[in-house]
């Protein structure tokens, strides 16, 4: 059965309110921004994330920026990137407008509830604390100090 934006929209809010009512959840803030629904997460490799939710017609599509397009080695970040999208469910790394990149997901407003919108968040979070450490040093190794 269809479910209209406006619907799906209030499902979101609700379900943010939710998570930031929980003492225990890791959602400190929320805001909207540009009609864009902004969250930050607490992340333990990172201090916060910020995800975008961004509600259509059809879906609310779900956006969270990793880092910036890397330094070094293109080529090691993405094929990190795409064996780790191979592994995903909900949320996959693309590279951003500007070169860097993010996770991005799609959820159908037909099947928005609280519990597929927390379980797309916990994707975004494993997918930070997995994938962040492992691509920063993809992207940018260490110094060795013979560089010139």
């Amino acid at each position: 059965m269809p479910v209209s934006r406006a619907e799906a929209a209030a499902v979101l809010a609700e379900t943010v309110e939710a998570w930031l009512a929980d003492p225990e959840n890791d959602v400190v803030y929320s805001e909207e921004v540009d009609g864009f629904l902004v969250i930050r997460m607490r992340q333990a490799v990172r201090d916060f994330t910020s995800v975008w939710f961004m509600v259509g017609e059809r879906s609310i599509q779900i956006e969270a920026y990793v880092l910036p397009a890397p330094d070094d080695d293109h080529s090691a970040v993405f094929r990190q990137c795409l064996v780790r999208n191979r592994k995903a469910w909900r949320v996959h790394y693309m590279v951003g407008q500007d070169g860097g990149l993010v996770l991005h997901g799609r959820l159908a407003n037909e099947v928005v509830n609280s519990s597929e919108l927390s379980l797309l968040l916990a994707e975004i979070y494993e997918a930070v604390e997995v994938g962040f450490r492992p691509l920063i040093r993809a992207g940018w190794p260490p110094k060795t100090g013979r560089e010139k």
